[in-house]
C-alpha cells in the first residue's frame, strides 16, 4: 500500500510539473507573439525597391510601437502588408493571415498624406511629386544606374551599378560578368533612375478599387481621410502605389529605423549561405552598412 501511494504521488507531482511546464511554455510563445506583433520586428530585405537606402539581403529594425499611437508620416519608411494580397471573409482565418502567416511584408517610403493631392508629373523629361500643388524634394532617390544580371535562379533581376567601378568592386553588388545582360555591341544594358515612364490612357478614377495602376510617373489623384501614398526610393526597380494604388493606415504596421546587419545575398538563412559558401561568405557582408541609421 505504502509503494501504491508513493507512486500515486510521484505520478501527480510529475504531472504537475508537465502542466506546469506546458503553461510556461505557452505563456513565453504569447508573450513572444505580442512583442512580434506589436513592439518590434526583425526583416529582410528582398528586393532592390529601396536601394540604395536599402540594398538586397540587409537586416533591418522595424518600429511596431510607435504606429500603436500616432500615424505615418512623410518621408518615413514603412513596412506595410502586400497590397495585392487578398485577405479571407472568415474573421478568424484573416486573423490568422493578418498577424501569424499570410501576405508578404513590403518596405516603402511614405510620400503622400490622407486628404492630399499627389500629382506625378515629367519635367525635362525625369518624374517628379507634387503635393498639393508644391514640388516635393526628394534626396534619397537612387541615383545609380540599374544592371540587369541574370542571377541563380535564372532571373534576370535589376540591380544597382557604379560604372566608375569594376564588377568585383561594386559598392552595392558584387556582379559576375558572365550573368551581365548586355545589347549587341557588348555594353551592359543601364536603365537610369531618372528615365521617366508615360502614362497611359487609363485615369485615376478609372484604376480606383481592385484595378491595378500603370506604374507610369504621370498621374494625378486625391487621397482620402484614411488612405496614404507610398513609393520606392529606386522609382525604376518598385513596385509602389502607382502600381496597386493608395494604401490604408491599418495595412502600414511599422517604422524602419535601422539597418542591423547588410549581407551581399538573398538567402533567407544566413547559416545556410555560411555552410555552402564557408571562404566567400565573410566577404559578402558590407561592414560599412551595418549598424546604419536609416533617414
Amino acid at each position: 500500500m505504502k509503494q501504491t501511494s508513493s507512486n500515486n504521488s510521484n505520478a501527480r507531482t510529475n504531472n504537475q510539473t508537465f502542466l506546469r511546464q506546458c503553461t510556461e511554455f505557452i505563456t513565453i510563445l504569447f508573450f513572444v507573439f505580442l512583442v512580434r506583433t506589436f513592439v518590434f520586428g526583425l526583416y529582410q530585405v528582398p528586393t532592390g525597391s529601396m536601394e540604395t537606402t536599402m540594398l538586397v539581403g540587409e537586416r533591418f529594425f522595424a518600429d511596431k510601437l510607435s504606429y500603436l499611437f500616432r500615424a505615418p508620416r512623410r518621408g518615413e519608411i514603412v513596412a506595410l502588408i502586400q497590397p495585392t494580397y487578398k485577405f479571407s471573409s472568415n474573421p478568424l482565418y484573416s486573423f490568422i493571415e493578418r498577424y501569424v502567416w499570410g501576405p508578404q511584408n513590403w518596405t516603402k517610403r511614405v510620400i503622400g498624406m490622407p486628404n492630399e493631392l499627389i500629382e506625378g508629373k515629367i519635367e525635362d523629361g525625369k518624374p517628379v511629386i507634387y503635393i498639393n500643388g508644391k514640388k516635393l524634394d526628394e534626396p534619397y532617390l537612387n541615383k545609380s544606374p540599374l544592371i540587369v544580371v541574370k542571377n541563380a535562379r535564372g532571373e534576370y533581376i535589376r540591380k544597382s551599378f557604379d560604372p566608375a567601378h569594376t564588377y568585383q568592386d561594386q559598392p552595392f553588388y558584387r556582379i559576375n560578368a558572365e550573368a551581365v545582360y548586355k545589347d549587341i555591341l557588348g555594353n551592359p544594358h543601364l536603365i537610369w533612375p531618372t528615365q521617366a515612364k508615360a502614362s497611359s490612357s487609363l485615369t485615376a478614377a478609372a484604376l480606383r478599387g481592385n484595378r491595378f495602376w500603370d506604374g507610369s510617373d504621370e498621374f494625378s489623384i486625391q487621397l482620402g481621410p484614411d488612405e496614404y501614398w507610398v513609393m520606392g526610393d529606386n522609382r525604376r526597380g518598385s513596385q509602389d502605389s502607382r502600381y496597386f494604388g493608395p494604401v490604408k493606415q491599418k495595412n502600414i504596421f511599422a517604422r524602419i529605423t535601422w539597418l542591423i546587419f547588410s549581407i551581399d545575398s538573398d538567402d533567407s538563412w544566413i547559416i545556410f549561405d555560411m555552410l555552402t559558401h564557408p571562404i566567400g561568405f565573410w566577404s559578402k557582408i558590407r561592414t560599412q552598412r551595418t549598424l546604419k541609421q536609416l533617414v
